[in-house]
């Protein structure tokens, strides 16, 4: 009760909230405008700051949905060293950097590319100007809006928001990590609990449909993204720089890994002065292991991910746009 009223209180004195109510309401009301593709689009986003599984989750969608349609991911492609439009991938080939892409896009993009699915990749932080380049130069036949939640200015057909168990004792920013509040959730379709490996929880908002995210059958990679078998004999310096840095080495420490140091950079951390010594194992995501060179020493942690019933419910929503 006593967190209830310290949360109304910070609320009301904070100018942000007021702001977030003002512009959702201007959409509500349709006074600002939504525009309306002609494919379908799937918006993926959480209320927070920092990791929800945002890209897991991009990942799992369209290696599910890729048979089907020709998909293009549309991203912002934070803290990239470019501006404008930037093709990350054309189906299935790798036309930039993640210098020039941003780190996650990348990350997506060697994924596919290691497992030959034709996807296509393009970050713009005007989405709208995105979402024309997607259907006018890349063909696009479904579109994939990632970290979409909180851009309303491209109207999506499904609107899924990844949820931590955190956020729920979270408040708005700046005095918290929230990028909206609770109450947001009356805009998504569906709502995605994520991190259940590590710390299950349960939670129901307004009779939204509710899915949980589990990751499993965890591996290590070597530099050449092939699965170590051996890789519980090996000892390993860990590090990440993620926006949930915390659940990286839960998962390590859950594993029983043997892991003899540890270090935790900032999210998208561009590791220019990480230097790896030769005579040591590391152990870190492929979103922080594309800026480095793929060296011998260097390993990758991976995973496949359950959510049982999503794609069926996608399914759903896709055939009322055909």
């Amino acid at each position: 009760m006593v967190l209830d009223q310290m949360k109304i209180l910070l609320n009301f004195i904070n100018p942000y909230f007021y702001l977030i109510l003002l512009r959702n309401l201007l959409y509500d009301k349709n006074i600002l405008k939504s525009l309306k593709l002609s494919v379908p689009v799937i918006s993926i986003g959480n209320i927070s700051l920092g990791g929800s599984g945002k890209t897991t989750l991009v990942k799992y969608i369209c290696e599910k949905l890729c048979p089907f349609f020709h998909i293009v991911i549309i991203s912002r492609g934070y803290k990239r060293k470019s501006k404008g439009p930037v093709i990350v991938m054309e189906k299935g080939n790798i036309k930039s950097d993640w210098e020039k892409g941003g780190d996650e896009p990348y990350l997506l993009a060697k994924i596919f590319e290691k497992f030959n699915l034709p996807v296509s990749i393009i970050v713009d932080e005007n989405k709208v100007r995105g979402g024309d380049i997607a259907l006018k130069y890349l063909s696009a036949e479904l579109i994939i809006l990632d970290d979409g939640f909180q851009h309303r200015r491209l109207k999506r057909d499904v609107d899924l928001v990844l949820l931590k168990d955190k956020d729920l004792k979270d408040i708005l920013f700046p005095f918290g990590r929230l990028r909206e509040p609770i109450s947001s959730l009356n805009r998504a379709d569906a709502i995605i609990l994520a991190y259940q490996e590590i710390r299950p929880f349960n939670f129901f908002y307004n009779e939204k449909p509710v899915f949980k995210l589990y990751r499993k059958d965890w591996k290590v990679l070597d530099c050449e993204l092939k699965e170590v078998e051996d890789f519980r004999e090996k000892e390993f310096i860990a590090f990440c720089g993620l926006g949930e840095n915390k659940q990286f080495f839960e998962v390590l420490e859950k594993l029983k890994l043997r892991i003899k140091q540890k270090f935790a950079f900032p999210d998208h951390y561009n590791y220019k002065d990480f230097k790896l010594d030769p005579h040591e194992n590391y152990l870190t995501t492929l979103k922080d292991g594309i800026k480095l060179n793929f060296q011998k020493n260097l390993y990758f942690l991976d995973f496949m991910v359950e959510i049982e019933g999503l794609i069926d419910f996608i399914w759903k929503f896709i055939e009322k746009t055909l």
